[in-house]
Order: C-alpha cells, then sequence, then structure tokens
C-alpha cells in the first residue's frame, strides 16, 4: 500500500497515527496518509522566521524560473511521493491514485493538471495581475522607483496557511503564487486528495525551491485550526457552514460555495437559444463541483423556456465510469452523502415554487450506481418563487435553478455571487452590474461562469493579503 508522508521543511516524515484511503467503488485500501497533530505543526511554524528568509535569498527571477520548471515536473516527471521509502509517482500513477480516492473522472483529473501547469508556466504574468504591474524587485530589493516615486511592500507573513478542498483539484492553482512571491506555505490537504498539493510539493522542490519553504500537513479538525490560528496570513476552503466562523477574521482568505450564475438581459433574452451551450458548460464543467460552475440562471423572461431547454440538455449527461474517456460527472466517495444530497433536494421541492424538470427527461433515478461507483445525475429546478431555498442552493454535482425576475430586482436579489456571466449588450445594466457589490467576479459577453482569467483576482487578492503597501521615501544619508 502506497504511504503518503507529512513534509516537514520538505522533508518526508511518516507518522504513527494514520488515515487509510480507499477506492471509490471497490473500498479497496490504496494508501495510508500519516497525520500531524497539532503540537508537530505548532513546532514546525515556531520556525517560520528561518525558512521565510531561504525564499528571500532568491530572486522573483530565480523563484518564477523554479515553477516554469515545476509546472514540467508536475505533468510529466516521476516524483516522490515518500522519499523516506524510496517511492515515486508518474503523471499517470498520479492520476489513476487522484481518481480512485476522489470519484473524479481521469478525463477530468487530466484537464486539472493543464490548470496548474498554465499557472506554473505563466507564472510572471499571474504575477503582473496580482500586483498590477509591480517590478517585483520591490520585492528583492523592499522597495523599486515606478512611475517616478519609490514604491515599497511589507511582508505579512511568514508562512501562507491553506486548508484545502477534495472537491477540485483545479483550486489549488490559487496557493501556488505564494512561493514566487516570496512566501513559505503550510499546507492541509482535503481527506481525499492529498495528491495534488503533495506533487506540486514534489514538484517544486525538485525545480529548486528550497525545501524548507514546503510543510504540507495533512490532519484533522485541530491540525487545520493549529494552521490557522498560527499563520499571520492563510487561505480556507470549504462549504459555508465550516467557513464561517472565520468570517470577518482578515487574516484568513476565506473561499465558499460560490453561487455563480448566468443572467442574460432582458435585450438579448429573446435570443435565449443561442446561449443555451453557454448555459450548460457553465453548470456542467468539471463535473459541476467548483465555486465557479452556475448555480442559477436567472432572467427576466422565457424562464420555463429555458429551464425545459437545459433540463433536456442536462438530461442526457450520463453517469460513466471513472476512466471512460467520455466521463464527466464525478462519483461520491461516501455514497451515503449522495442519498443525502439527493434527499436535500427533494425535500425542498416539497415546498411549493420549485420543480424538477430533468426528473422528465431522465430515465430512472437521480442517484445511480455505475461501475460500483455512485452519481447524482444533473438536475434542473425550475423556480417560480423567486425566494424558494433551491433558487440559491449549490450542490457538489451539475445542479442549477433557472429564476424568472424582472431585470431591475435582478441585482437585489441574486444575493451574492462569486461569478456573474451577464449576456447584455444594454450598456445601462452593464454599469449596474459594474457597482453590484454582490458581483466578485464580472463576465461581460458570452463567457462560461467556469472560464477563469489566472491573471485576475479570485475571492480576494493573493499579493494584497500577502503584502502591505507602506509609505516610503529614499533620501541621502548626508548630514544637512
Amino acid at each position: 500500500m502506497l504511504h503518503v508522508p507529512v513534509l516537514r521543511a520538505g522533508r518526508p516524515y511518516r507518522s504513527l497515527k494514520t488515515v487509510r484511503l480507499t477506492e471509490v467503488g471497490t473500498g479497496q485500501p490504496v494508501a495510508e496518509v500519516s497525520q500531524a497533530n497539532a503540537g508537530l505543526i505548532g513546532r514546525d511554524l515556531a520556525e517560520a522566521p528561518a525558512r521565510a528568509r531561504k525564499l528571500q535569498e532568491l530572486s522573483s527571477r530565480e523563484l518564477i524560473d523554479i515553477c516554469k520548471r515545476a509546472g514540467k515536473l508536475f505533468v510529466e516527471g516521476e516524483l516522490p511521493l515518500d522519499g523516506e521509502e524510496g517511492t515515486t509517482q508518474t503523471a499517470d500513477e498520479f492520476v489513476r491514485v487522484q481518481s480512485a480516492t476522489t470519484g473524479m473522472p481521469r478525463r477530468l483529473c487530466l484537464g486539472n493538471m493543464e490548470k496548474i501547469r498554465f499557472v506554473f508556466d505563466e507564472m510572471e504574468l499571474v504575477l503582473g495581475g496580482l500586483t498590477r504591474g509591480l517590478d517585483l524587485r520591490a520585492l528583492d530589493d523592499g522597495w523599486v522607483e515606478q512611475d517616478g516615486r519609490p514604491v515599497s511592500y511589507l511582508r505579512q507573513a511568514d508562512t501562507l496557511g491553506a486548508i484545502l478542498p477534495s472537491n477540485s483539484p483545479g483550486v489549488h492553482s490559487l496557493w501556488i503564487p505564494s512561493i514566487a512571491l516570496k512566501v513559505p506555505l503550510a499546507l492541509k490537504p482535503g481527506r481525499e486528495e492529498p495528491w495534488t498539493p503533495l506533487r506540486i510539493s514534489q514538484a517544486l522542490i525538485a525545480a529548486g525551491c528550497p525545501p524548507e519553504a514546503i510543510g504540507f500537513y495533512p490532519a484533522d479538525y485541530s491540525g487545520a485550526t493549529e494552521i490557522l490560528m498560527r499563520c499571520q496570513r492563510s487561505m480556507f476552503f470549504g462549504d459555508a457552514a465550516t467557513v464561517a466562523s472565520w468570517k470577518g477574521e482578515n487574516r484568513v482568505q476565506l473561499h465558499g460555495p460560490g453561487w455563480s450564475k448566468v443572467v442574460i438581459g432582458a435585450d438579448l433574452v429573446d435570443e435565449w437559444e443561442r446561449y443555451v451551450d453557454l448555459m450548460v458548460t457553465s453548470i456542467s464543467e468539471n463535473g459541476g463541483r467548483s465555486c465557479v460552475n452556475a448555480s442559477g440562471v436567472w432572467v427576466p423572461a422565457h424562464g420555463r423556456e429555458i429551464a425545459e431547454a437545459l433540463a433536456r440538455r442536462m438530461a442526457a449527461i450520463d453517469a460513466r465510469p471513472l476512466d471512460d474517456p467520455e466521463a464527466g460527472l464525478a462519483a461520491f466517495p461516501n455514497p451515503e452523502v449522495a442519498h443525502r444530497v439527493s434527499e436535500y433536494v427533494d425535500s425542498l421541492l416539497c415546498e411549493e415554487g420549485a420543480e424538477d424538470l430533468t426528473a422528465r427527461y431522465r430515465d430512472g433515478d437521480r442517484v445511480v450506481e455505475v461501475d460500483g461507483c455512485t452519481f447524482i445525475r444533473p438536475t434542473l429546478i425550475w423556480c417560480t418563487d423567486p425566494s424558494h431555498p433551491l433558487a440559491t442552493t449549490e450542490l457538489l454535482f451539475p445542479f442549477a435553478a433557472v429564476v424568472e425576475v424582472p431585470q431591475n430586482e435582478l441585482l437585489e436579489r441574486i444575493g451574492s455571487t462569486l461569478v456573474v456571466t451577464a449576456v447584455t449588450d444594454d450598456d445601462e445594466f452593464r454599469r449596474e452590474l459594474m457597482v453590484s457589490r454582490n458581483v466578485e467576479r464580472l463576465n461581460i459577453g458570452a463567457l462560461p461562469t467556469s472560464r477563469v482569467s489566472w491573471d485576475q483576482p479570485h475571492e480576494g487578492n493573493l499579493f494584497e493579503h500577502l503584502y502591505k503597501q507602506r509609505a516610503f521615501q529614499a533620501g541621502t544619508t548626508s548630514a544637512a
């Protein structure tokens, strides 16, 4: 059986306490994952200032080059899995075990690998977007003259903590720039998906990143809390209930549900059939598991027609074996969770104002078993009541509600929204969208909500989370 180690300053460590990972569907053991307790994490983070200096010794240019090499190694290399035992892992083996423990089809695993490689390859572009074109010598020398004036930024953390999810490997792209920004990492992986953050870590070390800059700590809730408490800056991925207790804590950047939406303006809603592919892609890409997947389609007219068309298309998306090259749905590692989620949807459908239209077009139940794996089939809800709970529900499979409201009420009713794709040529409506505080990311035009521009901030700007601009003047040391 494989062993997933703790990485302490980049070096593998086997713990007496382990958690066993099993294959989705068969229940066969895949790996034992060493667990880091809170005391061990605390001891390691006490060394954070010394470890941060290891990154400070390298220039931004050197770190960008390390990232570029790491991207190639991540996708193509045979990398250490447990250096203590001498085991390694090829890219094919990585995809196989990642799919086995998460239920993510191998096709989607490969797609997420390419997202991560893109961020590594284009790190200079990504940093340019995050820093708004800052000359990165400011991070090397402490200040730089830009546009005729001195500019200085102060690093706010010796370590970036990251409490990571298991649902979508692509989100790991969000913390990778921390290394190029000279801030070491303390990573707590999701239970079923230690593979991506571990492989990224090993790729960085193999590419020349100081191992002291990498901490990888599979752990329980107490370990996660230790990271959040001790790191001056952290990222926390989780559902609404999990991240709620840290809301308002400026040291912790929260990444919860997205409640992303496609909005069609009154000027183009009569042409809605042109945008069916856009809506289906926004809802179902990457198995519907990302916070950038649309969980709502909000329109001022033709709501029922749009809902029927989307239901027909989504009902045609079949559950397939995880190694099928056409597979687009992810299996649930715990079949009981799939049944509970489906029962939750049915319980809310008992309330007036919502209808599951996909039930008309699919054969069989919403929850199905294929090749021993349990899936929830895509579900499209037509909400006649915009205040119905299902109008603003987000779930970990292709799930969305179509809601019809007057355009002048739409932006107040949609609530907090990570991504809005707005299909409209109405200049006034576009201006309203631009100033709406409910909208975090805004796509104007026929761009899927799931299309991410990695040089743009995502639920907060990582550079601004890690650095603060300070007043700075440079004069001579001569006496007046």
